[in-house]
């Protein structure tokens, strides 16, 4: 275990999780979801996997409660980082913590057993999670081979699969996730890029799936997508466009506590990257310009998270 949690300092500033400086500027509905959050605990009690591909520093849950008094939101879902691999104790942790407004997103692989699948079930896990963006990962039939295997452990259960993937990856498997029986959710604008504009290659096939309601796609992390900080006012195009193909297939979230997962200022998976500093009132305050329309917002926020995540009415 020791060996998983050795980390160096990066030689920049370690700054602490965000907090949002800019006051929500619109009424946001009871019941409001935050639907791609992750906590980062002590290290000595829930330590990283070896192979990570970063180092974040901490991020508790008490700081996720103060972001989301900020924003005024009460329910959350928490994403399992890559950083601890298929050990979902931390994840699993914070979704007791936040208990009964809470749910989650699991990684598992072909060792995670169908007994650990109906505890994590029990707890308020209600997906499995497959990250090939994160490693760099853009074969298609490295996706396909994953897809099918998590089919196979979550069709009887009324989970979904959540795919952070690029377009390149969406375009090569959409008939795959077009006949999937469970629901498909992609993280962070499906990949696309305000630079490339809603002519991009892939993006009309990430429309396709969210128009005839075969997936969903989280509005989150704009950041990941834009240079135009700090509003990455440039992403509203491709969130107009994903809002106008299905509102009724679309999730809205922070990616709090916004971690860095590049090897900026040649920094080693080892050593630990200072979480981004994003105003989350100020990105949160470009939703509502992106989805004008009252009715609109409180289906993204409300009504889309209560389905797919089960909760309960607000």
């Amino acid at each position: 275990m020791a060996s998983a949690i050795v980390t160096r300092r990066s030689p920049r500033t370690i700054a602490g999780a965000s907090q949002p400086s800019t006051r929500v500027n619109f009424r946001v509905p009871a019941g409001a979801c935050d639907c791609h959050t992750h906590v980062f605990g002590d290290a000595t009690r829930f330590p990283f996997v070896p192979g990570r591909t970063y180092t974040p520093e901490p991020a508790s849950v008490g700081e996720m409660r103060k972001l989301h008094r900020a924003l005024q939101t009460t329910r959350v879902v928490i994403v399992q980082p890559s950083v601890y691999g298929t050990d979902n104790a931390c994840t699993l942790d914070a979704i007791r913590q936040l208990a009964p407004n809470a749910r989650g997103v699991a990684v598992i692989d072909d060792r995670t057993t169908d007994a650990a699948l109906g505890e994590m079930d029990r707890i308020g896990i209600r997906g499995v999670r497959i990250n090939m963006a994160t490693v760099g990962q853009t074969d298609p039939e490295v996706g396909r081979r994953r897809f099918d295997a998590v089919v196979e452990r979550v069709k009887s259960r009324k989970w979904h699969i959540q795919m952070y993937a690029q377009l390149s990856v969406i375009e090569a498997m959409q008939k795959e996730i077009a006949a999937s029986p469970v629901p498909v959710v992609f993280d962070h604008f499906g990949g696309a890029q305000a630079a490339a504009g809603v002519g991009q290659r892939g993006f009309d096939v990430l429309l396709d799936l969210v128009r005839t309601g075969r997936a969903y796609v989280k509005v989150s992390a704009p950041y990941r997508g834009s240079n135009a900080a700090p509003d990455y006012a440039d992403m509203a195009p491709l969130a107009r466009a994903l809002i106008r193909a299905n509102v009724n297939r679309v999730l809205w979230g922070t990616d709090w506590p916004h971690p860095d997962t590049s090897n900026a200022d040649g920094r080693k998976p080892t050593d630990i990257s200072p979480l981004r500093q994003v105003d989350d009132g100020r990105v949160f305050n470009q939703f509502a310009l992106w989805a004008p329309d009252a009715v609109d917002r409180k289906t993204i926020l409300v009504e889309n998270p209560r389905t797919l995540y089960g909760f309960a009415d607000a």
